[in-house]
């Protein structure tokens, strides 16, 4: 059959759809529409289907007198003279037990059939989901408050499911939400999609952002997958694989931007159901939980229709997929823009700074950047909600829209299950609340009034600590600062926290500590994972199988978590530089590395034993620094992060520098191929003697000031009872630094500095530009202070008579 011949009021084919028919078919079946009939020919693949128009809800709530009657209901909530319990069950009876107008049934099992028959399959299963005329609006998300049902399947089964569609736009959930929003309750219409379901029962699904969900930093796309039907993400109710994407470099064929793999527990699938239950959840296999749901190919195939939706809709997006388990083709089901980060003001930025810390209790995935303290209140279901205290810190498993009541009187949330794209992640960010999702054992550790802390405010990994910390906010209005000569850059060390500071004005990061990767996010020494077969321990030989599993080769991990962890870094400021110190640890650290007891010697001054340069080449390190290069070299030729330069510290004599030199070419990173820079820490007093020679074999310097002031001074920077002496501003400091700075200058190569000097001490970095350095880096947290330094730094040499520093 023909659907012309249907009221047009009535029905609608999504491929006669725009995003303009919000009023017609609500914000869901507009966008589907859209995406159909404009991105179908850019490779977008979606599921066909039909939506019912709001004039059919209009014309079912007039054909059973519902209008008079709904209006009464809501008045008496509204005046206080009935619970929204009691109110919302009212109206969800009148339409449950409501009749479809004239004609209008049969318009609707026409359509159905019509669609099985394009199909070829009489008894199609489809999603009938409801699309109400007032949500997935760029400044409210009405996401989960009205109902969807999945695996439908026959003409009299959607009718039942589209009558109580219906019902749904009543749910006390939504009835309170639109009350919030000052939406009124008579002037919302809903509308309802019917859509082929994609077999993902046996396949996977999930959401994607083409936005990063808790900084806005917009160029990553963030994807959560788990096994069966998307009900599961989006509910929460699973902790599934995480993925982010660099969008910049996407367009590369040849590369892969992936900047994380994270694979969640995935305990359980919403699958189809049996006989009259259409879905059901079923526990997943030990092989399903230890796999990726995604391939590579499919990760970035996702990621490149994020970038073509996002540009056609000109906004963020929030977007649901699904995978077919059949055929393994991939369907986008639904997308919205997203309401809350895109929302930011970019010139602005908020931190907040925990500034005293308890006992770790929980931690989990962050959402948001903000941090609070307060008593908790542990809430095990939704029938407890009454006892909940206005103001405390929810702790609970999981949250569904149930919760949202609840949720606007929370100071943060902490759950069991769910990840960054989960209900009670998406909730939060829209109250502006911190939460922490996906711990595990929140209900388990925490207890009812116990005082925590809640801190988001410190990376992708959100922290509960024991006690009220003090948090100390700060506010800068990124657009009034001034311009300046002087370049600032960031010390960075953490990939969790990079996108953090993403919208200061830095150019760049001048110290990737490579260490801070090595010691968090890989955990094992990399001479362990070399010869991992003659260690001795069976307890560490046990974790780093643990660590290591999914990768056919132990070495393959440490390559492939150093990469993605330092591209998520060069990624903060692409294509900016990000100057990326070799692995500095000394060798009482390195033998705190699983398995590195093992390889590590016992030294009396580890501070100026075996560490840097003199490792890379020696045969007690070089088979480790190997797997080190070979990170760099797929960071920079197979992700695309070209603007990663690799910088060697502690690098002693001329004949040091042409080993290290040596070592890194024998492993594929050879100075100047493929346009790799290579800098040298200038932190020993041989490296300002020798500056002149030093400047023949890299790129440029930087200054370890820490370290050099050390040296200098010959005073044990650890030592407490030296620390009186312990000055970078003293004379014999500073003559060294206007030495290096003047060479370095004359040579024509850059020279920063990244110790701590420059963010504690205002004069000094007054002093540094006057001596005509490039770079100052620095800590985030210092930022604003050291650009009022330097600004008066440049002041005083625009002062000079020939406005030129000393350094000149």
């Amino acid at each position: 059959m023909d659907s012309s011949n249907n009221d047009r009021t009535l029905i609608r084919k999504f491929e006669t759809l725009a995003r303009g028919d919000v009023a017609l078919v609500g914000g869901k079946n507009a966008s589907l529409g859209e995406m159909i009939g404009a991105l179908k020919n850019k490779g977008i693949p979606v599921p066909p289907g039909f939506a019912t128009t709001s004039q059919l809800y209009w014309d079912y709530v007039d054909y059973n007198d519902i209008r008079a009657r709904l209006s009464d209901i809501i008045g008496e909530w509204q005046s206080n003279k009935a619970t929204l319990a009691e109110t919302g069950a009212a109206i969800r009876r009148l339409f449950l037990r409501g009749s479809w107008p004239p004609g209008a049934a049969t318009s609707i099992k026409e359509e159905y059939l019509e669609l099985a028959r394009a199909e070829g399959n009489m008894d199609l299963a489809v999603a009938v989901r409801s699309s109400a005329t007032a949500e997935d609006l760029p400044d409210a998300s009405f996401a989960g408050q009205q109902e969807s049902y999945l695996n439908v399947f026959g003409a009299d089964a959607v009718l039942d499911a589209c009558r109580q569609c219906y019902a749904s736009l009543f749910t006390d959930r939504a009835i309170s939400y639109r009350q919030s929003k000052g939406f009124d309750h008579m002037s919302v219409a809903l509308s309802i999609g019917v859509q082929r379901m994609v077999r993902s029962n046996t396949g996977g699904s999930g959401v994607m952002f083409s936005i990063d969900t808790e900084t806005g930093f917009d160029n990553v796309v963030l994807i959560n997958a788990a096994w069966g039907l998307g009900e599961s993400v989006v509910q929460g109710t699973v902790d599934p694989d995480e993925y982010q994407v660099f969008k910049p470099l996407l367009n590369n064929p040849s590369l892969n931007p992936t900047l994380e793999k994270k694979c969640g527990g995935k305990a359980s699938k919403v699958v189809y159901g049996i006989k009259d239950t259409p879905t059901r959840t079923v526990p997943t296999s030990k092989a399903e939980r230890a796999m990726f749901v995604l391939e590579d190919a499919e990760i970035l195939q996702l990621s490149r229709w994020a970038c073509i939706i996002e540009k056609h809709y000109g906004c963020p997006m929030d977007i649901e997929w699904a995978k077919d388990g059949v055929t393994g083709d991939l369907y986008i089901v639904q997308a919205r823009p997203e309401t809350v980060r895109s929302r930011d003001d970019t010139a602005v930025l908020k931190t907040y700074n925990v500034q005293t810390k308890g006992r770790v209790l929980v931690t989990g995935s962050s959402v948001g950047d903000a941090a609070v303290s307060g008593n908790l209140c542990l809430i095990e279901s939704v029938e407890d909600m009454d006892s909940f205290v206005k103001g405390s810190i929810l702790v609970t498993r999981v949250t569904d829209p149930d919760w949202v009541p609840l949720m606007k009187s929370a100071a943060a949330i902490i759950t069991d299950h769910g990840g960054r794209t989960s209900h009670a992640a998406i909730v939060s960010r829209e109250l502006g609340l911190p939460a922490i999702v996906g711990t595990g054992s929140a209900t388990h550790v925490l207890h009812t009034d116990q005082v925590v802390t809640v801190s988001c405010a410190e990376g992708d990994v959100g922290f509960v600590y024991d006690g009220a910390s003090k948090i100390a906010t700060e506010t800068v209005d990124l657009a009034k600062l001034p311009k300046i000569k002087t370049q600032i850059m960031l010390n960075l060390a953490n990939p969790a926290a990079a996108y953090k500071w993403w919208r200061l004005p830095v150019d760049g990061i001048g110290l990737v500590r490579m260490e801070f990767v090595v010691s968090n996010a890989i955990r094992v020494h990399p001479m362990a994972l070399v010869h991992f077969e003659k260690l001795k321990s069976e307890v560490e030989k046990e974790e780093i199988s643990r660590l290591t599993s999914g990768y056919e080769n132990k070495c393959d991990y440490f390559v492939d978590k150093l990469s993605r962890g330092l591209g998520a870094l060069c990624a903060a400021f692409y294509p900016k530089p990000a100057i990326i110190r070799l692995s500095d640890f000394k060798t009482n650290e390195y033998a705190g590395l699983i398995g590195g007891s093992e390889f590590e010697t016992l030294e009396d001054n580890p501070m100026i034993g075996f560490r840097g340069a003199s490792r890379y080449y020696s045969p007690r390190y070089k088979e480790g620094f190997a797997l080190e290069c070979r990170a760099i070299q797929r960071l920079r030729e197979q992700m695309g992060f070209t603007n990663a330069i690799v910088m060697v510290p502690f690098c002693r004599t001329e004949k040091e520098a042409i080993q290290v030199l040596d070592a890194m070419a024998e492993n594929g990173l050879k100075r100047g191929e493929f346009g790799l820079q290579v800098y040298v820490m200038c932190e020993i007093p041989s490296n300002v003697i020798l500056a002149g020679t030093f400047a023949k074999y890299f790129d440029g310097f930087s200054i370890g000031s820490n370290d050099l002031t050390q040296l200098v001074l010959g005073v044990d920077r650890d030592n407490s009872g030296l620390a009186d002496l312990f000055d970078e501003q003293d004379e014999a400091v500073k003559w060294m630094l206007l030495r290096v700075i003047s060479v370095a200058r004359q040579k024509g190569v850059k020279i920063g500095i990244c110790g701590q000097g420059p963010s504690d001490h205002p004069k000094f970095a007054e002093f540094l530009v006057e001596a005509g350095i490039n770079s100052i880096s620095i800590s985030p947290d210092s930022f604003v202070d050291v650009m009022k330094n330097v600004i008066e730094g440049e002041a005083q040499v625009a002062r000079r008579p020939n406005g030129h520093g000393k350094g000149d």
